[in-house]
């Protein structure tokens, strides 16, 4: 009987450490199923992707879900009877599509030449105050001018623009996913509290768009949430090669479809007239876009990279030029003929520096390279 209750309390010991065991072991294969694609997997001596992946599932140790505040990202109300119409013949896409069944469309607006001046995202209102109003996101350091290009095209419409310094934008990423694995939207504890809550419109590998009064921290009203770095937000963003803001879109400089903005469901073919429409709707019909901006992975981090520095194949040829990056990732407009090959550019202190571009999985599975 003495050897029989010694045996229990021994069983009954052991149990927490089993089930310690247990989590810690799902939780591991939980960071093992969190891989990028065999495109993303680091070259010999390269440990970005790898050290950013550990990262990532450190953080599925604490939460399902991460949130960045987007301070580099602000936001614009435009509210009137003429909104829709008027912002119809600026941005590449459908208005009318925001008044159907959408309540988040993401878009570019060009100059008269067809080239891109401002990423967007448009929200939709539905408060009845808001009268049609549409929040608009966009570059912060473009807000000025983007205030200016906007009042410059109002001509005689019924619309007011106005910034909203009152209200602060944040994404919100699932952690632990694996590749091809779609987390469901996560419930708010107290969805009045959010002005935006939709998913992000370029892909869904981008999680969620959250709009809140900047009182209000998203820990208070999303579960299972944990704060992150603003730079692993950007570091998401170049590992899977989506661009956002003034460094991967320089105004006046980058072409809209060269920009992937069709992938990113973008811009429409089949509404009216907008500014820089001609250019656009030419190069897409002819079906010509000889350059891509795609991610990279260089083989060491470039110091005081100058804008648009050239990249070359090996043999010397000119290859494209790189954007902007986080450490050993990027963004690099390439052109197609050479995305297979290794590519170099030349940092401030003319080292030599590879790189490797790849095609992004969000992207359309009949996309070929040349």
């Amino acid at each position: 009987m003495h050897s029989l209750w010694t045996f229990c309390l021994a069983r009954a010991a052991m149990v927490p450490n089993t089930l310690l065991f247990t989590r810690n072991l799902s939780v591991r294969k939980c960071c093992e199923r969190y891989q990028w694609t065999g495109a993303l997997r680091p070259a010999a001596g390269s440990t970005s992707i790898k050290t950013y992946s550990q990262k990532a599932c450190k953080t599925t140790e604490l939460g399902q879900f991460v949130c960045y505040h987007l301070p580099h990202r602000t936001l614009l109300k435009v509210q009137g009877q003429d909104t829709r119409s008027f912002l119809q013949g600026i941005v590449t896409n459908d208005m009318e599509l925001l008044e159907e069944d959408r309540k988040v469309l993401y878009a570019h607006m060009l100059n008269v030449k067809g080239r891109t001046l401002y990423d967007i995202i448009m929200y939709r209102l539905n408060d009845a105050e808001a009268d049609c109003g549409v929040l608009v996101e966009c570059d912060t350091t473009l807000k000025d001018s983007i205030l200016n290009h906007l009042k410059v095209y109002k001509i005689r419409r019924q619309v007011n623009v106005s910034p909203c310094p009152e209200l602060a934008l944040w994404a919100v990423l699932p952690q632990g996913i694996a590749p091809g694995q779609k987390r469901l939207k996560p419930d708010l504890t107290a969805p009045e509290k959010a002005v935006m809550w939709e998913e992000d419109p370029r892909t869904d590998t981008m999680g969620w768009r959250l709009v809140v009064d900047n009182k209000i921290h998203p820990l208070e009203i999303i579960p299972l949430c944990q704060q992150g770095d603003t730079e692993d937000y950007h570091k998401h963003r170049y590992a899977i090669g989506l661009p956002e803001g003034v460094k991967d879109l320089p105004p006046g400089v980058a072409l809209p479809l060269e920009s992937n903005l069709v992938y990113m469901q973008g811009i429409s073919f089949s509404k009216g007239c907008y500014i820089g429409q001609e250019l656009t709707a030419r190069t897409h019909y002819t079906g010509v876009v000889r350059k891509r901006l795609m991610p990279i992975r260089m083989s060491a981090p470039a110091r005081g990279l100058e804008e648009g520095v050239t990249l070359q194949t090996q043999s010397g040829k000119p290859a494209g030029n790189h954007r902007a990056g986080v450490g050993e990732l990027g963004l690099s407009l390439v052109r197609l003929a050479h995305i297979k090959e290794p590519l170099t550019l030349k940092d401030s202190e003319d080292t030599t520096v590879t790189l490797e571009a790849y095609v992004p999985d969000w992207w359309p599975k009949d996309f070929k390279a040349k």
